[in-house]
């Protein structure tokens, strides 16, 4: 017995280095946690439309949710905000403050904004005002979803997967019929329309497809409890949420479910991000639909969206414990636009219509848009540097870009894609107008007008070369 103990304390002692090597280890392990932003002094302004539009109340609560990734070498952070887009510079001082409290690097944080239209502005106000309140109460619980989702990491597992959602996306940029088309703001004719109306006299057919998959990050711990549920679905706000009132739209809807329909507990976060939907909204515009009243539609289609989140998570079979992990920024250089001598010209002449019955006269929201092409005339930069990110969790990759992005640029990223499932997500570290392809350009249209959109024809291909090329990369990690 002593020989045998003498004979095993050196192969023992061998194997110390590497026993304490995998304690270590921490392995993957992932923390959720939505953090309340709901605005507690008003009234406060709900930008997203031409006119003020002030909430005096809240409907429903907004979060700002948060899941963080850590594989023990990348640590990586998605953020999900009920807004309509949060400004640029609060998402960098956001990430910076949360960086500070948790060692992520900023370039491995991702903050997307829903685009809800019934959520308050952030780029807040004069001091002492309800919006320089809200502007801090919006920062501070981005930072907060952070550092608790990071506090909150425990071993986890993930699971991809997809299912389709087709009839609650609608692409809303239509041809007409002969003779029907109006002047644009700018005086000229379109080709296509946002929002027709449902006349059949009137339109004629779509100017673009629609991306009817629901996509999820399912995400669940040791136990098999479900932690967190992060998806994707190509669609706008859907809206006709109560007036004068705040409202996270679908959006906060869809989270709300998901613990029913997973039988996750009270501690389930559900984000659900906005896909490439700058042109796809809710509205069937060949079917009458029936009347709904206030909110009832974003309850319907958010309780489609967690049905189809259900479908997609009974797909997925056994989560991954170690999926490859990794994040990919560029901070790519666009050219703004430019207005011609001419458009020039023709703005400051629609400025200079004072007259009740000859502005009257112009064409809908004439002067709105003349001021934009004097704006953008008169801006001192002749370029913009924007981030696009990449991550890889697993077979799933999720590009992230700071425009509302049409849904033909997101479909191409996906089926061009090295990787089984694509997230597509919209409004990703900022607000930078709508981005078109050159194919949507040239028809014309609100997304596409100067002042909607603010970068270069080109700029959809150059941002999605570099995205294919960021893929790529994170396809070879092993």
């Amino acid at each position: 017995m002593k020989t045998a103990s003498f004979l095993l304390l050196p192969l023992f002692t061998s194997l110390l280095p590497s026993l304490a090597a995998a304690a270590e280890a921490p392995g993957f392990r992932a923390g959720a946690f939505a953090a309340d932003i709901t605005p507690q002094i008003f009234p406060l302004n709900m930008p997203g439309g031409f006119s003020a539009n002030l909430a005096e109340s809240a409907h429903d609560p907004l979060h700002a949710r948060a899941l963080v990734l850590d594989d023990g070498k990348t640590t990586v952070a998605m953020v999900v905000v009920d807004n309509l887009g949060v400004s640029p510079e609060l998402i960098v001082e956001a990430k910076q403050l949360a960086s500070e409290k948790t060692g992520i690097p900023v370039e491995k944080m991702m903050i997307s904004s829903t685009h809800t239209h019934s959520a308050p502005g952030s780029g807040g106000g004069k001091e002492g005002s309800p919006e320089a309140a809200y502007r801090l109460l919006l920062r501070d619980g981005i930072v907060a979803a952070i550092v608790t989702a990071y506090e909150k990491r425990r071993p986890a597992a993930v699971g991809v997967a997809s299912h389709p959602l087709p009839e609650e996306v609608f692409n809303r940029r239509w041809y007409l019929k002969p003779g029907k088309m109006t002047p644009n703001p700018f005086g000229k004719m379109d080709e296509v329309r946002m929002n027709p109306g449902t006349d059949p006299n009137t339109i004629d057919r779509p100017a673009g497809p629609t991306d009817p998959d629901f996509v999820i990050l399912s995400v669940e711990d040791e136990s098999k409890h479900q932690l967190a549920l992060y998806a994707s679905y190509a669609l706008h706000y859907v809206g006709a949420t109560p007036e004068k009132q705040v409202s996270a739209d679908y959006y906060g809807e869809f989270a709300r479910l998901i613990p029913s329909r997973l039988r996750g507990g009270g501690d389930l976060v559900g984000m659900l991000a906005n896909g490439a939907s700058g042109d796809i909204n809710n509205i069937p515009f060949t079917v009458t639909r029936p009347p709904r009243e206030t909110f009832e539609q974003v309850r319907i289609v958010a309780q489609k969206a967690a049905d189809a989140a259900w479908f997609a998570r009974r797909e997925i079979g056994t989560h991954q414990k170690d999926p490859a992990l990794g994040m990919i920024e560029r901070q790519v250089e666009l050219r703004y636009r430019r207005p011609s001598d001419e458009e020039i010209a023709e703005a400051k002449k629609v400025l200079g219509v004072t007259v009740k019955e000859e502005i009257d006269a112009l064409p809908r929201l004439a002067q709105h848009y003349a001021a934009r092409v004097l704006a953008a005339a008169e801006r001192a930069e002749e370029t913009i540097t924007v981030p696009v990110q990449a991550i890889r969790v697993g077979d799933l990759a999720i590009c992230g870009l700071p425009f509302e992005v049409l849904v033909e640029i997101g479909l191409k990223l996906r089926e061009k894609s090295p990787f089984g499932e694509t997230m597509v997500i919209g409004l990703a570290n900022g607000r930078h107008g709508y981005l078109p392809n050159p194919k949507q350009h040239a028809l014309g249209g609100y997304e596409t007008w100067l002042g909607t959109n603010t970068v270069e024809v080109d700029s959809s291909d150059i941002l999605t070369k570099h995205l294919l090329e960021m893929m790529a990369e994170l396809k070879a990690l092993q």
